[in-house]
């Protein structure tokens, strides 16, 4: 039976049963306020099922936990108690949704957030290779780690650093993402930069510390001193030559060096491998003096010489010159190579700039000792043309020993511009002994003083106006030489080829090896010349051609060649004579070439003759004056000219001036 009694406070009946729900509903309620998904509550396990763990958290529904959120599903025993994070208050059936996993997470991100700030250190494994880096685990909580922070270097094996464990430095923290950035190259940074501080502030001129070698360029190697570099540079790495740093050391080789320089300020430190033993220099000349004989190693080769080791750290030079006291050597390396050894004599030692002067040639007897009492000057000697040059002929007179007849010593009476014209290699020579210079190993020798001077008898032979013959042996612009005897040349001049051409060349009279006469115009033997004369041969013509060809005669004449002030025409007899171009045509010409051409027959009339200076100036126009009218018109359309009267002739042409009837000098 339902007992009623009155609430004073309402003023109406309430049953007990009302009472006590509507007590339960205002707590249920105020429990409810404790349940906020995703936060962190005390459970109690109630049940183990192979797939779930039942958890009561004090609400009115029992809460589930899948199995594989267990390490150890068999450990778990009813009454456990542990923390697990709220994910829903109710499912389809009913049941509060619980994680331990994502509690524990929660939980250690926490632990991370109170613990560590961005900035600080922490210590984790590197569990995997990622996209642009690497994972992190930071006992539980997942950072990235970029791979350009992973060390001081780029990382050429990424997969060799999984599973270990290092220490980082926090450079990021995003709380709403739970993301943590990580750097390991900035933590080793530092410690780096305070390393290179204690070292600099400790390390002193002089001190040997050891390195390990990082880095090697063309110009030394770079040493790390546990958290400083310093340059050990290729001329402190050995006392002796070293083309690369690489000769003497390797990346990764430890050294001992020893400290020749810091400089504070600009943190650098200059190393020295050489420094730690002594040098080879300081009693150089004592070890070395001039004169020892010694044997050493060729270690390299340049253009002017060899350089020779004699011992470690120590070189010397054999110059290109001292290598042979015979042979004419261009470059050491046309009878040296690097790696054999080879004996040598001191020449010179110089100390301070750390230079010897070594010879090869020296460890052998010297052929031109004693050169002048075996080739006295005037003596006769024998030898084998060796070599030619532009200058002259080497000759061997003995093993090593040449001798040199210079081109103007090769003949008494031709200009020899190549000795090639005289000698050819391997020629059998006989020669004279001129000069000896055994300082500058040299010999003069003659060729033509092993001879009779023709010229000592010339002036007998030849007289001035001599007739002989002889042959044409060169041409050149200015004339033509003409051998008269073995060894005796003449030279017949452009302007005594001939009495009536204008001759441009030589070679519009005679040829090379034609046979011709001529007559002996001079003779001079200080000069060794001799001057002949092919046109005088006849006789001159020019006496008798001022009857021929005097002013006015009228002749015909044959166009051989134009210039650019008239036409040259040859006349009876052979003779040339000149046309001005004003007087070939009654009208202006511009370009002779375009009217007339050579062969062409042109009627003239003599406006000038000199015979002194050899020259007839000849006239068309005044010649046309006295033919008839249809001879005129015939002259004028052959040579395409415009038709003209004699009368007009007259009025354009007139006299010719003194310029127009100057023939230009060709020769």
């Amino acid at each position: 039976m339902v007992e009623y009694k009155e609430d004073p406070a309402a003023g109406t009946p309430a049953s007990v049963a009302e009472a006590d729900q509507m007590a339960m509903a205002r707590m249920y309620e105020e429990t409810l306020k404790d349940f906020v998904v995703g936060s962190i509550i005390r459970g109690k396990v109630l049940e183990v099922h192979p797939n779930e763990v039942l958890v009561d958290i004090g609400y009115k529904s029992e809460g589930v936990i899948p199995a594989h959120e267990f390490a150890d599903i068999t450990a778990v025993k009813p009454g456990d108690e542990l923390n697990v994070l709220l994910e829903g208050i109710e499912d389809d059936e009913g049941m509060v949704m619980l994680s331990k996993t994502k509690a524990e997470q929660q939980e250690r991100w926490n632990n991370i957030l109170a613990t560590h700030k961005e900035g600080t250190v922490v210590e984790g494994e590197i569990r995997s290779r990622v996209k642009g880096g690497m994972l992190v685990d930071l006992g539980g909580v997942e950072a990235f780690l970029p791979g350009s922070q992973v060390d001081l270097t780029p990382v050429h094996d990424p997969d060799s650093l999984i599973g270990k464990r290092f220490e980082f430095k926090i450079v990021k923290i995003n709380s709403d993402r739970r993301n943590i950035v990580l750097s390991r190259r900035e933590l080793l940074e530092e410690r780096r930069r305070e390393r290179r501080r204690e070292l600099l502030a400790e390390i002193k001129i002089g001190q040997t510390r050891r390195g390990v070698v990082k880095n090697i360029t063309d110009f030394g190697a770079f040493v790390d001193l546990d958290g400083i570099d310093g340059l050990l540079h290729v001329t402190d790495m050995s006392w002796g030559r070293l083309n690369h740093p690489s000769e003497m050391v390797a990346v990764g080789q430890e050294l001992e060096v020893m400290v020749l320089d810091v400089n504070l300020e600009k943190e650098r430190i200059s190393l020295g491998l050489k420094q730690k033993t002594a040098n080879p220099w300081d009693n150089i000349e004592a070890k070395y003096p001039v004169g020892s004989r010694l044997r050493g190693r060729v270690v390299n080769l340049v253009p002017y010489g060899a350089f020779v080791e004699l011992e470690q750290g120590v070189e010397g030079l054999v110059h290109v010159s001292e290598i042979s006291w015979t042979k004419r050597i261009a470059r050491a390396s046309d009878v040296l190579t690097v790696g054999p050894e080879v004996d040598v004599v001191v020449l010179n030692v110089n100390k301070e700039e750390q230079k010897i002067a070594l010879g090869i040639r020296q460890t052998e007897v010297n052929p031109w000792d004693g050169v002048r009492e075996r080739y006295p000057i005037g003596a006769r000697v024998s030898g084998k043309v060796r070599n030619l040059t532009s200058f002259g002929a080497f000759v061997e007179l003995e093993e090593g020993i040449d001798g040199m007849i210079h081109v103007s010593d090769m003949s008494w009476t031709r200009k020899i511009n190549h000795p090639s014209e005289v000698l050819k290699k391997g020629d059998e020579v006989t020669a004279v002994v001129l000069e000896v210079d055994p300082d500058n190993q040299r010999i003069s020798l003659g060729l033509k003083q092993a001879q009779e001077d023709p010229w000592a008898t010339i002036v007998a032979r030849y007289k001035v106006g001599q007739r002989v013959r002889g042959k044409v042996t060169k041409l050149a612009s200015f004339g033509a030489f003409v051998e008269l005897e073995d060894g005796v040349d003449g030279l017949v001049h452009i302007s005594d080829l001939s009495w009536t051409k204008k001759i441009r060349h030589p070679g519009e009279v005679v040829k090379k090896g034609d046979e011709i006469e001529v007559v002996i115009l001079g003779v001079d033997v200080e000069q060794r010349r001799i001057s002949l004369g092919h046109k005088q041969i006849e006789e001159n013509p020019w006496d008798r051609f001022g009857e021929m060809y005097k002013a006015g005669t009228e002749v015909e004449g044959k166009i051989v060649r134009i210039i650019e002030k008239g036409v040259i025409v040859e006349l009876p007899l052979g003779v040339d004579g000149f046309v001005p171009v004003s007087q070939l045509a009654p009208t202006q010409i511009k370009n002779i070439a375009d009217k007339f051409k050579v062969g062409d027959t042109l009627p003239l009339k003599v406006l000038e003759f000199e015979k002194e200076s050899k020259k007839i100036v000849l006239s068309a126009v005044e010649a046309l004056k006295d033919k008839e009218a249809h001879l005129v018109e015939e002259y004028m359309a052959k040579h395409k000219l415009p038709p003209t009267t004699i009368g007009e002739s007259a009025t354009i042409t007139g006299t010719p001036s003194a310029e127009d009837t100057s023939i230009p000098a060709e020769n």
